[in-house]
Formats: C-alpha cells, structure tokens, sequence
C-alpha cells in the first residue's frame, strides 16, 4: 500500500461493500475511522487514508494534506493529477488486499478530502457505486479531468454542509451542485445549522442515504 491508513473490517467472509474516506487538511488517517461503525450498522468495509504531505500543526504536532494549499489560489492540474494517481494506486492495493465488492464501492471526502475523493470520482465515475462530499467543495479545475459522461450521471452524489461553515463557506456547497449538475450528475444536497464538522444528524442522514444507493445486507 502506497500510503498510511486504519481500516475497519466486519465480521464474515465478504465481500463487503466498502467505504474509503478521506480526511480532511491538517488531519491524519484516524479521523475518519470513527465513521464506521456508525455507517449502516458497521456493515461497511472502512478503510481510511493518510494524506502523503506533512503539514506543522504547532509546537510538535503535525498533521497531513492531500495537496499543498496557498489560500486564493487554485490548485493546480498537476497537484490535482498527482494526487489523483496516488489514490488510484491506493485503491487498487486496496481492492487486491481486502475482500470489497466492486459493485459497491463508495468514496467519501470531509473538506480537504471531499476535494480528494472528487478527485478521483470524475475521473473514473464507472469504478464508483457512489460518492459523497462532507463540508468540501468541488474544484472547478476537474471539470476537464471528468470520465464518460453516461457513467457520471448514473453515480449518486451526496453533498452535505454547514450553513455557519466558516472554513468552506456555504456558497462553496451550491457552487458545487452547480458544477456536478454540469457534468449531468444529479447531486443531493443536505444542509445543516452547523459549521465545518460532520454533525450527528448528518452522519444519521448519511448512513440512511447510503443504505438507499449502496444496499449492505446483513
């Protein structure tokens, strides 16, 4: 494997459907495994990614990225394209070490990771059972990067926000939409009085969403 990572794993033989989430800028590999047993029961195989880039958080703690960030500035095609083949390379280690079902393989992102896991969702929509972008926004630098589009309006997209988010402002959400609704996706949004965090009701909402477009079974 390519990179550092934590993963949950249910019990059974699998195949499983299975989640990969992407934490957001500044965190680490960790952060996102407490999602697991919360999404639909703990059914899903969850494996979570450390960003590559090392990032000071103060004093001695460090934290990790995805890309490097310069604020007002876009990112760049090749950050974009690196990053892009770093995860590919991840998700296909991924898929030869752990029993997933390729059916029902989910990408999930939380700010910085949202970003990541669009990243890689438009480039290769048919690989994807569904996708859902937490507190992110959706570069519109991808939409040159994005695949076939029959595959990429047929890939469910869940977009959730806070509308106090003062990270990722709101409007970031909507111009999201805007741009997946461009490249003939038909994205979800569900918003929330919260601000840059996955709240209890939207992580209710999420497992819900995603038992409806990604079936678990028992």
């Amino acid at each position: 494997m390519n990179l550092a990572y934590v993963a949950s794993i249910p019990a059974g033989d699998g195949p499983f459907p299975a989640l990969i989430a992407f934490h957001g800028r500044g965190g680490n590999a960790l952060d996102m495994l407490s999602l697991a047993p919360y999404v639909c029961g703990g059914r899903f195989l969850t494996i979570c990614p450390q960003g590559p880039l090392e990032i000071p958080l103060g004093g001695e703690s460090t934290g990790y990225a995805w890309f490097e960030f310069t604020p007002g500035l876009q990112l760049s095609a090749q950050d974009l394209d690196e990053a892009a083949q770093a995860g590919q390379r991840f998700l296909d280690a991924a898929a030869h070490r752990y029993p997933i079902d390729p059916a029902r393989l989910v990408l999930l992102g939380f700010s910085q990771g949202g970003v990541m896991a669009y990243n890689l969702a438009v480039r290769h929509p048919e690989r994807f059972a569904a996708i859902a972008g937490l507190s992110t926004r959706f570069p519109p630098e991808l939409v040159a990067k994005a695949g076939e589009p029959a595959a990429l309006a047929r890939l469910p997209v869940l977009v959730q926000h806070g509308r106090n988010d003062r990270v990722i402002e709101f409007d970031r959400a909507q111009q999201s939409m805007d741009s997946l609704r461009a490249l003939g996706m038909q994205p979800l949004l569900q918003e929330y009085d919260c601000g840059h965090e996955v709240s209890s009701r939207a992580l209710a909402d999420l497992s819900t969403w995603l038992g409806e477009k990604v079936p678990a079974g028992r």
